[in-house]
């Protein structure tokens, strides 16, 4: 195993890794090079386009359709097989050439983990050692690296020497702050002697041996989970239960005409094209082209106007149908750097002294313990001291060490005196301090009271003492008191989380920080964090974080518990969002219905998720949402109208089929109207849904959407019907219906009136649009009435069989038609009275 080499004293490693503290020879570098491979992770290889347009074709409508064209060729039905055969190519061109965009932008983004490591290499067995620096690549079990402030760690590693070693390992464990590291063969865990490609030498230096590169790294191991196979999203199962609905309808529909026209007409398969027609016409033909163009239409939006890249164009629309999004605390709710909150005195009040002192021993240790910047807790201490620690001379400073948990600082003081500055742990810095008896112990208590409210604490003390070579060391000090720290919040956060809240969006924090760390912050931001719970609480089943009033924040999270509580959300009926950008984030983002990292996020990180921002930020992801639901609201816009006029249609011709001596259109007839209905409906790619299409998760449920096409359906097919009655008996009695050319067109532009109707009335969240000028889809409407109204008395008319109509049919068709809008009103306003 991986992990084997780094198991055991130091001297145990080094003979299994075959090396010494002086590193390999050249020659020993070189073979191994070509044993383990080079240090790179694996390549992610782009489909090619044939590739990209055969999973298109997965999409169940496009494989319909497909099937369908293929059917309408073999009866010789030319003009329907071409029409559809054009829809399917033109869907899997755009649903392709989306992908490919985003994938040549995500390109651009890719950075690599690291150019180049100092490393110890010799020329021969007996040559010195010879520090180089040497290609990230061509490291190899056995190196021994040498590690400073601000090296990304290139390959796993055992410490063989460390100096105040302080590694950010936050993109593997969810940390926020640096973890101590050190290299001494005790009782120690395992862990504090191993860094992991990925980290970063926050402060301290360290000499360290490789024990793993490649593939074998922890890294490579995080970056292998993205080929497990994926559920599909909200979108991808919405879509696929109202699809397979209605191809089951849509494969019993031409069996059932042919056996009815056999049975009651004795019409055989010369009914086989107006079958097929039949069924093209409750297919929602162009669904796959209107979802594309709406998604892709988006994604464009997305990243020329925020920067955001959408990678799989169905996650745009799973970001409107969010209504739980996961994130972690440090760079989204928080900034990665702390800030002073306050100082208190021994007695728990507000003392600016505490602040001063711990100020001056930040910058003396800065100035005199050779560091190459402050750390995170010093430089907060700075920027809220102000200039503070120049009207004193520096004599001596010891810096911060993580055995000792203590820095020091030793500045001048009166003749022959020297004031000494302790600061750090509490419990270390009581260590060295005059403490009456139970005074020590009330003065934990009172730092673990601040901990306990989120805060982290610095401990100072002070002393003079006669200058001395050993100064710094000296004990019996002073206790002036605490300086307490929050998590700097980032500047956005908090109006992002209101808008979320507005959106009906609930976030949950999964976190690998402190329970009261994570619960301050959300406090700090006005998110009420609930009750906090523990990664251990949520595997013992008492988490509730898939309760709508459930728990807020989990912390103490690893990588396999994030990836659990998004899986749990999952299960429980919501469309989860997974905000991550380390690789203790990978899983998540895979389980969750839309992974989301940032720009700046590790490799695999980025590789993983469907959605990258440009920024870390929660207003990105709040325009993204709002983009999402626009396209989600167009979608919902089209599949209400397609669906509810597509089967009202079919209902009218399967009974007009039933009833009348001659087919009740012809097979031309119906795919030209379909044409001109699909063409129309392409305007909701470009339609803008009202205010009430935002306020919600965008979900497309598949039994609400078929009760929808069955009420709605029905009132348009007994408009047609009606139409039906108009002709037959209205006019010049029963033998009025034997004039098949007036018939056909007749209910050809009665179709399309009310198609135009339903365009019109069925749009989604409109309920705010009285007054405001036409906008594509009224326009498209105009159009498809007009085409209703001249295609019949045409020559192009007259090509499809119909004829022009005397003034009367259009009188009577207005009445039916004035009454199915009324109806059709009616309905509508029942249907949203009923809606939550």
């Amino acid at each position: 195993m991986a992990s084997e080499p780094a198991e055991g004293t130091t001297l145990e490693v080094l003979r299994r890794l075959e090396s010494g503290p002086r590193g390999l020879t050249d020659t020993e570098a070189a073979s191994r090079l070509a044993a383990f491979g080079e240090n790179t992770l694996p390549d992610r290889r782009t489909p090619s386009w044939p590739r990209r347009c055969a999973r298109a074709l997965r999409d169940p409508f496009t494989a319909v359709l497909l099937c369908l064209g293929l059917v309408s060729a073999a009866v010789a039905s030319w003009g329907t097989a071409v029409v559809i055969l054009a829809l399917v190519a033109v869907s899997c061109v755009l649903r392709a050439s989306g992908e490919h965009r985003a994938d040549r932008s995500l390109a651009a983004l890719r950075e690599l983990v690291a150019g180049t490591a100092t490393v110890l290499r010799r020329t021969g067995p007996a040559a010195q050692p010879d520090p180089r620096e040497v290609p990230v690549a061509e490291l190899v079990p056995g190196d021994v690296l040498r590690l400073g402030p601000g090296d990304l760690v290139p390959a796993d590693v055992r410490l063989l020497r460390a100096r105040g070693l302080m590694v950010q390992q936050g993109a593997l464990t969810g940390e926020s702050a640096p973890v101590a590291k050190r290299a001494a063969d005790d009782d120690a865990p395992d862990e504090s002697r191993l860094c992991f490609q990925g980290s970063t030498i926050a402060s301290g230096g360290a000499t360290a041996v490789v024990t793993a590169t490649g593939a074998a790294t922890r890294f490579a191991a995080a970056h292998r989970v993205p080929d497990a196979p994926r559920t599909g999203g909200a979108f991808d199962r919405s879509v696929h239960g109202i699809s397979w609905v209605l191809i089951r309808f849509m494969l019993l529909t031409p069996p059932l005409v042919l056996m009815a026209n056999a049975t009651l007409r004795d019409r055989g398969l010369e009914t086989l094209p107006f079958a097929v027609a039949v069924a093209v016409g409750l297919t929602p033909e162009m669904l796959p082209v209107i979802v594309t163009t709406c998604l892709a239409k988006g994604a464009a939006h997305l990243a020329r106007a925020h920067a955001v890249i959408v990678k799989r164009l169905p996650a745009l629309h799973d970001l409107g149908a969010v209504d739980v999004l996961c994130v972690d605390k440090t760079g989204t709710l928080t900034q990665d750097r702390p800030v002073v909150e306050g100082a208190l005195d021994p007695a728990g009040r507000d003392d600016p002294a505490v602040l001063h002192w711990a100020a001056v021993a930040a910058w003396w240790t800065l100035q005199l313990a050779e560091l190459p910047a402050p750390d995170a807790l010093d430089e907060a201490l700075l920027e809220a001291a102000g200039p503070v620690g120049e009207e004193y001379d520096g004599v001596d400073a010891v810096p911060f060490d993580p055995v000792r948990r203590t820095s020091a600082a030793v500045v001048r003081g009166g003749l022959g005196q020297h004031t000494v500055v302790l600061t750090g742990a509490a419990e270390a810095v009581l260590e060295r301090c005059a403490a009456a008896p139970g005074e020590r112990e009330r003065l934990l208590a009172l730092a673990a009271r601040e901990a306990d409210a989120g805060l982290r604490v610095l401990a100072v003390a002070t002393a003079d003492r006669p200058a001395g070579p050993r100064t710094a060391d000296a004990r019996d000090l002073a206790f002036r008191g605490l300086v307490t720290f929050r998590d700097a919040l980032a500047p956005t956060a908090a109006e992002a989380l209101r808008a979320l809240a507005d959106r009906g969006v609930a976030v949950k924090v999964l976190t690998g920080d402190h329970p009261a760390t994570a619960a301050r912050a959300c406090r700090d931001l006005g998110l009420d964090p609930g009750e906090v719970r523990t990664a251990a609480q949520v595997a013992d089943g008492t988490g509730g974080v898939d309760c709508p009033g459930g728990s807020v924040v989990v912390a103490r999270c690893t990588p396999e518990d994030k990836a659990r509580v998004v899986t749990a959300l999952r299960a429980a009926g919501h469309t989860v969002g997974f905000l991550g950008d380390g690789v203790n984030d990978v899983a998540a983002l895979r389980a969750a219905d839309v992974g989301i990292a940032p720009r700046s996020a590790v490799g695999v990180a980025r590789e993983s998720a469907d959605v990258v921002l440009a920024d870390k930020d929660l207003t990105s992801i709040g325009h993204a949402i709002t983009v999402g639901r626009h396209a989600s609201g167009n979608i919902a816009s089209y599949l209400r109208v397609t669906l509810s006029s597509n089967l009202g249609n079919v209902v009218a011709m399967l009974a007009a089929g039933l009833l009348l001596p001659f087919l009740p259109m012809l097979p031309a007839q119906v795919l030209a109207q379909n044409l001109c209905f699909d063409a129309a409906q392409l305007a909701f790619a470009h339609d803008r849904p009202g205010a009430a299409a935002l306020r919600g998760p965008a979900v497309l449920r598949p039994r609400a959407f078929l009760r929808f096409a069955l009420g709605f359906g029905m009132i348009n097919a007994l408009a047609d019907l009606a139409t039906f009655a108009v002709l037959a008996l209205a006019l010049n009695g029963p033998d009025a219906v034997n004039d098949e050319a007036v018939f056909h067109s007749a209910w050809f532009t009665e179709n399309l009136l009310t198609q135009a109707a339903v365009m019109l009335l069925l749009r989604t969240g409109r309920r705010d649009a009285a007054g405001r000028p036409p906008g594509p889809v009224g326009l498209a409407a105009a159009a498809l009435a007009v085409v209703g109204l001249l295609l019949p008395p045409s020559p192009l008319g007259a090509a499809l069989g119909m004829t022009a109509l005397p003034a009367a049919y259009y009188l009577l068709q207005a009445a039916v038609l004035g009454l199915y809008a009324l109806a059709l009103a009616a309905a509508r306003t029942r249907h949203r009275r009923r809606q939550p």
